[in-house]
Parts: C-alpha cells; sequence; structure tokens
C-alpha cells in the first residue's frame, strides 16, 4: 500500500496532523510514514569576516568555538527531532495506527515531498509552522511551495480536529478539480460522509448540466449529495458555507479555470484557507 506521509514539526498544528493521520490511515487502510525535517547539516560554521584585529590564533581559535558551538547546536536539533518524532509515534500508536515508519531528515520539507510524494497516497500538513503557532494571519512558510512540489494529495490540517462527517466539494469543471472529484469517486477516505457539491458562478443551462451530470456519479458511488451553484466570490461563498453548514473538510483542486485560478498565488483562495477553521484537501 501506498504509505501516508504525515508532517510534523512538534508545534501546536502537531496534534492535528496526527488526528487526521490516524483518521486516513484507518479510511485508507495505508501504513504511515511520520518525518520531521532538521536543517541541512553544516559541516563547518559559516564565518564571514574574520579580519580586522584579529591575530591568527585568534582567528583559529574562534573558529574552533563556532565549529563546536554548531556542533552543539546540531545534536540539540537531532535531539529534539527525535523528541518530536516519538511524541509522534506515541500519538498514532495510541489512535490505533500500528504501521509506522518515522525518521528524521535532514533538508527542507518543499526538496523532500517532490519525491517523497511520487509513490505516497496523501500528504499531511499542518496549516502554520513552529514559528507561526496559531497565528491567523500567517500560512506556514512553506505550505504553498510544498502543495507545488508535492506529486500526491495534500491534507492541510487546521488546528482544531472535528469529526469527519461532511464535506464540501468545490468544484469548477478545472483539471484539478477534476481530480479532487476522481479521487473521491475511486477511494475510499471519505466513505460514508455528506457531500456538498458546491459550484460558484453562474447557473447556465451547461453548467447545470456538468453539475447534475457529478451529482449523479457521486450518488451512485454511495454518497448523500446536495448540489448547488452559488454566485458570488468563491473565496467568500466556500468560508460562509463551512460555518453554515457544519462543513469539516474542505476538498478542492489547487489550479482550475475559474476565479480559483490564481490559488497560491495571493488569490481569493489563499485568504480562504487561511481563515478557513477545518482542514482542506487539496489536488494540483
Amino acid at each position: 500500500m501506498n504509505p501516508i506521509l504525515s508532517c510534523t514539526d512538534g508545534s501546536v498544528y502537531a496534534d492535528s496532523v496526527y488526528h487526521y493521520t490516524a483518521w486516513a490511515a484507518k479510511n485508507l487502510t495505508s501504513p504511515v510514514e511520520v518525518i520531521h525535517m532538521l536543517d541541512p547539516h553544516r559541516e563547518r560554521a559559516e564565518i564571514k569576516d574574520l579580519s580586522g584585529n584579529f591575530s591568527p590564533g585568534m582567528k583559529e581559535q574562534l573558529l574552533d568555538e563556532l565549529v563546536s558551538l554548531e556542533e552543539s547546536k546540531n545534536r540539540v536539533a537531532r535531539i529534539k527531532g527525535q523528541a518530536i518524532i516519538d511524541a509522534a509515534v506515541e500519538a498514532l500508536n495510541r489512535a490505533g495506527v500500528k504501521d509506522i515508519n518515522a525518521h528524521q531528515i535532514h533538508g527542507s520539507l518543499v526538496e523532500h515531498l517532490g519525491s517523497a510524494t511520487s509513490d505516497a497516497s496523501l500528504a499531511i500538513i499542518g496549516k502554520r509552522g513552529q514559528a507561526h503557532g496559531e497565528a491567523r494571519e500567517h500560512l506556514g512558510s512553506n505550505m504553498e511551495r510544498a502543495i507545488r512540489a508535492s506529486q500526491c494529495p495534500v491534507l492541510v490540517t487546521s488546528f482544531e480536529t472535528h469529526p469527519t462527517e461532511k464535506f464540501l466539494l468545490a468544484y469548477d469543471g478545472g483539471k484539478s478539480s477534476m481530480k479532487a472529484l476522481e479521487y473521491v469517486l475511486t477511494t475510499p477516505l471519505l466513505k460514508g460522509m455528506t457531500c456538498e457539491l458546491v459550484r460558484v458562478g453562474h447557473a447556465t443551462p451547461e453548467a447545470e448540466r456538468e453539475m447534475n451530470s457529478q451529482e449523479q456519479g457521486l450518488t451512485a458511488a454511495g454518497y448523500d449529495v446536495r448540489m448547488r451553484i452559488i454566485s458570488g466570490d468563491p473565496a467568500q461563498v466556500f468560508s460562509v458555507l463551512v460555518e453554515k453548514e457544519k462543513i469539516d473538510l474542505l476538498v478542492m483542486g489547487a489550479y482550475g479555470h475559474s476565479k480559483v485560478r490564481q490559488f497560491l498565488v495571493g488569490s481569493t483562495t489563499t485568504e480562504m484557507i487561511r481563515s478557513c477553521r477545518v482542514p482542506v484537501l487539496m489536488f494540483r
């Protein structure tokens, strides 16, 4: 089975990552690979300028001390990282996940996701990283680039966790939203959940025919579906529906040909993800 890639940095979003990792592992019957990224190891300290009044002996002594300090920082980072990994495994074990491969990796999350997600069924990351905590005005510094790099669907978790009973599928007819729809139809991740199928735009005859066809496909796959076409700004429409309809999960494409197409470049969709209080499952 293709593994679920669970990315943790020990931030306040870690528990949410573990919660939704366990949920996904159960529904997909997939093993879990937990990773914690360490900064690339530097063999020698970076010293820009040791000129001035330092004698050669003083320069060498300072260099040795800085190298020693750098090595100490690396050891502390590894110890801290191992503690984060151990906590993740413990949390997942408590949630019933037993097939876990956990390790630390030197490098950046973006670089790793490019290759690691080639055979993963799902990547799960927290919306905000350790540096930003719960600050709603910040997205995780690497989140947008990570989604671009990922070769599999990405679940961005919210701070709060919810029972996953109802999801909103944002559909616009674009390639990425078609991928989202296909995933919903062919994988067991969301089986048993109620589906709100929503398109933002004008209810033209063509749009209605397409949405009716997609609704029929979802119904045939066993979903309880309510389909709607709503005019307005996508971010505002989806945000209101998430709150009003008590949505537990937002499912959407990362790129499209509608107003949502500017996703990940300061668009309305990025703003929606920033403010949304539920997890967002994205497809590029």
